[in-house]
């Protein structure tokens, strides 16, 4: 089997650290089949010179093809105009059409990661290979961009022409239910771990490894510094929690904002940056608590990963996250947007002991490698009916 993958959340070379999760799991794939991935870049006339406000005009030295966790990785440049929402799924098929054109008749499967415009325009341009599209929906995609009317009246006319839908959680399929998907496309495949580097670790040693103080409580933020992955929320509860220290792992465009919201906090609050991927298991192992106050989800990885680790977690009450977070020795979930009670949760959980291998025991996660064989039995399945 022949699988082009198509998605804008795939690492390169300025960015090496974006979406780990497509990239270990179309890794895990590559094992089964043959994939390629087409990671398309934004571009627009003059990007080379707005590198310094415009994420588009930073990938401009991005090279055209690279070799990634050993799949062969194409980077086309796709015509990208902010704001103009409607028009997306559109000009990102249109600049890629040469692509899949270019590769007619050495393709089986085109498989989108990411709802919109990823996964329309995998349906549109799959249509003209005459070969079925698999469309993977994340949370983000669902969760926020289809809220917005151009394109959710886009998905809700080309997301039921998929010949399959893979949702990373329940919630998440349900969403493509409501915009029309029959039930019988929808495929639930939730996301794996690394299980050799996510895993229980001593948490004096993995302090020591980073320079940390024994007997200070810490708390850990792992993710994107967006407002809707509610960090400025964070910020406002940690104001509450006292003898406590924060520890946030990240970048985004409310990297000044949180920045300015913690100050008050002094020392109590460091924020690192975005961290090599597999440095993330020795801060998880160095934390008493993983915090992730998101206002919507999909399946969030951060919170797979840590309760491999053995860390709890507390969490808000969206997406995906319920569905990991099942019992009270795996952490505490609460509403969100809510300061006040994510401020609770957290002196709470700071306050109670636990045996991190039993958390990893209950969490009980599958591995990379059981997400793509599930993914690989869609794309089989997809195939299949096509014939």
């Amino acid at each position: 089997m022949r699988v082009l993958a198509i998605t804008r959340i795939f690492p390169n070379a300025a960015e090496p650290q974006s979406a780990p999760f497509n990239r270990l799991q179309l890794a895990a794939l590559g094992r089964r089949c043959r994939v390629e991935v087409i990671a398309s870049l934004p571009w627009f006339p003059g990007a080379g010179m707005a590198a310094r406000w415009s994420a588009a005009g930073r990938l401009v030295r991005v090279p055209r093809q690279e070799q990634i966790a050993g799949l062969p990785v194409t980077h086309p440049r796709a015509l990208y105009l902010p704001r103009l929402h409607a028009s997306a799924a559109a000009l990102y098929a249109a600049s890629l059409l040469p692509e899949l054109l270019a590769r007619r008749g050495h393709v089986d499967v085109v498989l989108g990661t990411w709802a919109y415009p990823d996964g329309c325009a995998a349906i549109a341009l799959a249509a003209l290979l005459r070969v079925p599209a698999v469309v993977k929906l994340h949370g983000s995609d669902l969760n926020v961009i289809a809220r917005l009317v151009g394109p959710r009246a886009q998905l809700r006319a080309m997301l039921p022409r998929a010949a399959r839908v893979v949702a990373v959680s329940r919630r998440l399929a349900a969403e493509a239910e409501a915009l029309g998907v029959p039930a019988e496309k929808i495929r639930v495949v939730p996301n794996g771990v690394d299980g050799e580097r996510f895993q229980p670790r001593d948490r004096e040693a993995a302090r020591a490894a980073l320079g940390l103080a024994a007997e200070r409580r810490l708390v850990l933020y792992v993710g994107h510094l967006k407002e809707n992955k509610g960090v400025l929320d964070l910020a406002s509860a940690m104001a509450a929690v006292s003898d406590a220290d924060l520890v946030v792992l990240g970048a985004g465009e409310a990297d000044s904002r949180l920045a300015a919201a913690l100050a008050p906090l002094g020392d109590r609050a460091r924020m690192l940056g975005e961290r090599p991927h597999e440095e993330v298991p020795t801060w998880m192992a160095a934390a008493d608590l993983v915090v992730l106050p998101s206002w919507n989800e999909g399946m969030p990885n951060v919170v797979i990963e840590a309760l491999a680790c053995g860390r709890r977690v507390v969490a808000t009450d969206v997406g995906g996250t319920p569905e990991l977070v099942r019992s009270s020795l795996l952490g505490t979930l609460v509403p969100p947007r809510s300061p006040a009670a994510l401020a609770d949760a957290i002196q709470a959980a700071l306050a109670t002991d636990y045996d991190p291998s039993a958390v990893a025991r209950a969490a009980h996660a599958g591995s990379w490698d059981d997400s793509a064989d599930a993914l690989h039995r869609v794309l089989e399945e997809a195939l299949r009916d096509a014939r």
